[in-house]
């Protein structure tokens, strides 16, 4: 005979299971998608100063300055089990001292429901663009990419580059800093 016991343990065993096998549906349609989109970039001011890094052993780096525009429609309807995407701006390039540098400049959040059309004009870098030596002046190469990882209900969390980037060269000269 069954106890109540053995009851509830086989009812949770079998609806532990009907989640597995749906959680792993909700994995499945969206684990081999296509995620990148065309993604504009657009730069319309550089500056570079050589300011003392106070992190260190006390020696002047080079601070980048980037004013930006990005135009891109993520389309959220790709992925049918997101919580969130974290869209973030790198910038990559090469120095004497290391052959990849890569910094973040800005980022956000865009949650389920939020509007997915980045229009966004005149965006300052959200963090500190600072090289550890001086690696940004006169540097030809700088790239600029908008990237994002999806975070979904279950599955893999994808990293996705948008299809397109930007390279800007960096001014030869430092902006002169007046002290008052």
């Amino acid at each position: 005979m069954n106890t109540v016991l053995s009851r509830a343990n086989s009812l949770f065993a079998f609806s532990l299971s009907v989640m597995a096998a749906l959680t792993f549906g909700c994995f499945i349609t969206t684990a081999f998608k296509d995620r990148s989109v065309p993604v504009r970039l657009h730069v319309s001011r550089i500056m570079l100063k050589n300011v003392e890094d106070f992190t260190g052993p006390r020696e002047r780096s080079d601070l980048g300055f980037i004013t930006f525009d990005i135009t891109a429609d993520i389309l959220l309807k790709k992925y049918t089990s997101l919580l969130q995407l974290f869209l973030y701006l790198s910038a990559e390039y090469s120095t004497k001292n290391n052959a990849l540098n890569q910094v973040v400049l800005w980022d956000k959040i865009v949650l389920r429901g939020d509007n997915p059309k980045l229009l966004l004009k005149d965006m300052k870098t959200k963090y500190f663009f600072f090289d550890d030596g001086n690696g940004l002046k006169g540097n030809r190469n700088v790239t600029l990419t908008l990237s994002w990882n999806v975070v979904p209900n279950a599955g893999i969390l994808p990293l996705v580059t948008g299809s397109g980037h930007v390279s800007v060269p960096f001014p030869d000269t430092y902006e002169i800093t007046k002290s008052y």
